[in-house]
């Protein structure tokens, strides 16, 4: 068994537009070695989470829908006042980062940015980092188990309370990591946020795609959640084989009579559902499969 290349990691010094102008032949950021200690204790994002992040897949050297998950970044990064961010400097980051790791077909990068140290000069702290891609050839042969779990909002909060911040890709995970904690002690693998008024909504870190009557549908991104990169290029892979494809919003009763569910992210690409809340869903290996071959092949 060989050891696994070690990760690369780039620091974004000019991770905020706007500033100085670049002097000749600087980047704005720089790769440094994966084990020094690189964040201040008193860093917000560490201290309180308070930052924005993206998990980008790597094919062959390609990153995947990097102009989608910039997009999304800077979305989030408005929604929580942070400042504008430079995206030319982020986007050569996260290239610079993708191009020195050792080649490997398949690797993901952790995009993150903070807004910097509690009590400085509001500089943003913000990072990618490049790693091997961890195997979930199994979860999309034999499905994962998931359950759905209450997320303890009405499905219109982004617009009945845009302060909490619903649609936004935040730092503050601790609901996420216990969710999928409850999910395991339910016997299943991952998790499906449902609306206090009985709306399906996404994962902690993947889309929802339904087929229901022949047609690929998804929940509607107004209802506080994210867009999904994933998501969408796996509708377009959906489209040119000639299928239908909806966003819409989906009452959990249409959920449980679906026909093949999904969940979608740039960490596990296509991942199809065998039990919902212990009842067996169908697993279509053969589309799952043409997802998975058409989303590990797309390129930047």
């Amino acid at each position: 068994m060989t050891d696994a290349p070690p990760p690369v990691l780039v620091l974004i010094d000019r991770a905020a537009a706007g500033g100085p102008p670049r002097a000749p032949g600087e980047t704005g950021w720089r790769a440094v070695d994966p084990s020094e200690h690189t964040i201040h204790v008193t860093d917000l994002g560490v201290t309180r989470g308070d930052g924005i992040f993206e998990g980008l897949g790597v094919s062959n050297g390609s990153i995947q829908a990097l102009e989608p998950h910039l997009a999304r970044l800077a979305r989030s990064a408005a929604l929580l006042d942070l400042p504008e961010l430079d995206l030319d400097v982020i986007r050569a980051a996260c290239l610079e980062s993708a191009r020195l790791h050792e080649p490997a077909p398949l690797l993901l990068q952790k995009l993150v940015v903070t807004r910097g140290i509690e009590g400085g000069d509001g500089t943003p702290t913000a990072w990618v980092r490049t790693e091997l891609m961890p195997d979930h050839d199994a979860e999309r042969l034999h499905g994962i188990r998931v359950v759905s779990l209450d997320r303890g909002y009405r499905h219109d909060v982004a617009q009945t309370s845009p302060w909490l911040l619903q649609g936004a890709k935040t730092l503050s995970y601790a609901v996420n990591k216990s969710v999928l904690r409850e999910a395991a002690r339910r016997g299943a693998d991952d998790v499906l946020f449902v609306s206090s008024d009985g709306y399906a909504l996404e994962g902690p870190s993947a889309s929802l795609i339904a087929r229901l009557d022949g047609v690929y549908v998804t929940p509607r991104t107004d209802q506080g959640i994210l867009e999904g990169t994933t998501q969408a290029a796996a509708f377009e892979v959906l489209r040119s084989l000639g299928h239908e494809v909806a966003e819409v919003l989906l009452p959990m009763d249409e959920v449980r009579r679906a026909d093949a569910l999904w969940l979608v992210s740039s960490g596990r690409l296509v991942a199809p559902l065998s039990s919902l809340d212990g009842e067996p869903v169908t697993v279509d290996a053969e589309v799952t499969r043409q997802l998975a071959d058409a989303l590990v092949d797309r390129r930047v």
